[in-house]
């Protein structure tokens, strides 16, 4: 890929990651309530995470051998930062998989319902709370430096 495209997707990923996380707390925040509808919520915010989640993956063989090597030799610490964000991310995007795959059993009709609607709950708030510190991070790392 040629940088201008790598710079490119690194902006647009870092916008749709934070996107991302304010929308996979609206799921959380409607599940309090574990008998809510909120599909389309669920599968929405899932979706912009998995999309996020891709972009970082198409960006990284870039950023493994142009930017990593640089910000681990100036600073560690923001490269170690880095390699949390990363683990954040693939945490959200697990945690929003599963609240989605839960939210669809807790509708079924002979699901148990309240137990796999909490659970769904708790997934989303999770990976809300994941994305944030993952975008939170990757916020401070492209301050620091990026292509």
């Amino acid at each position: 890929m040629s940088a201008l495209v790598v710079r490119s997707l690194q902006h647009v990923h870092g916008h749709v990651g934070w996107l991302a996380a304010l929308a996979l707390a609206h799921p959380a925040v409607l599940l309090r309530r574990p008998e809510r509808r909120v599909f389309g919520a669920a599968f929405a915010s899932t979706m912009l995470v998995t999309v996020a989640a891709l972009m970082g993956a198409l960006i990284y063989p870039s950023y493994r051998t142009v930017v990593k090597p640089g910000i681990f030799s100036a600073a560690p610490a923001i490269g170690m930062l880095f390699e949390r964000k990363e683990h954040l991310g693939i945490a959200a995007l697990a945690l929003a998989w599963c609240g989605l795959t839960m939210y669809l059993l807790a509708h079924r009709r002979e699901a148990p319902r309240l137990d796999l609607g909490r659970a769904a709950f708790v997934s989303y708030a999770g990976a809300a709370l994941a994305a944030t510190l993952a975008a939170s991070g990757g916020l401070i790392v492209a301050c620091y430096r990026s292509f």
